[in-house]
């Protein structure tokens, strides 16, 4: 079994311009709402905890991550250029992952369900089942194949 990742998701970390300008203007997209809250007296009003910075330096510290995570896609695309990935080995590993991330997203799931009046949750139960479908291959994929099987 290999990682498939559609090409598209290679193709935009391949160049480095756009592996860091997607992310910064994606990231400057969803920060011009938080500029607005951070700017209101609500947020001026809110108890902090001891060490949290000026929110002058929250900007810089997030163009900060998105050129950092931007970059390090374009690294890791570059790597598998020159790589081949295979999980045969590491089923056991990838079922933990998988269960674990269903775990969460049922949860969270559960968890805004009554926030969102239900309304979060049509959205997520498809992903659900298919992060369950997706767990069961796994699982039965692991058990069948938990026996190293040697050749005469």
């Amino acid at each position: 079994m290999s990682i498939h990742i559609p090409n598209i998701l290679l193709a935009i970390p391949r160049n480095p311009v756009t592996a860091v300008g997607l992310p910064l203007a994606l990231g400057f997209f969803s920060g011009s709402h938080s500029s607005q809250v951070a700017n209101s007296n609500w947020y001026a009003g809110l108890a902090a905890p001891p060490g949290r910075p000026r929110r002058e330096v929250f900007p810089f510290a997030w163009t900060l991550l998105y050129v950092s995570m931007g970059y390090a896609s374009h690294i890791a695309v570059k790597a598998l250029d020159h790589t081949h990935l295979d999980v045969n080995r590491y089923i056991g590993l990838a079922l933990i992952d998988s269960v674990l991330m269903t775990a969460t997203t049922w949860y969270m799931t559960k968890l805004l369900d009554r926030p969102t009046d239900a309304k979060a949750t049509y959205f997520l139960l498809p992903y659900c089942a298919w992060l369950g479908y997706a767990t069961y291959l796994n699982a039965g994929t692991w058990w069948l194949n938990r026996q190293p099987k040697y050749r005469k």
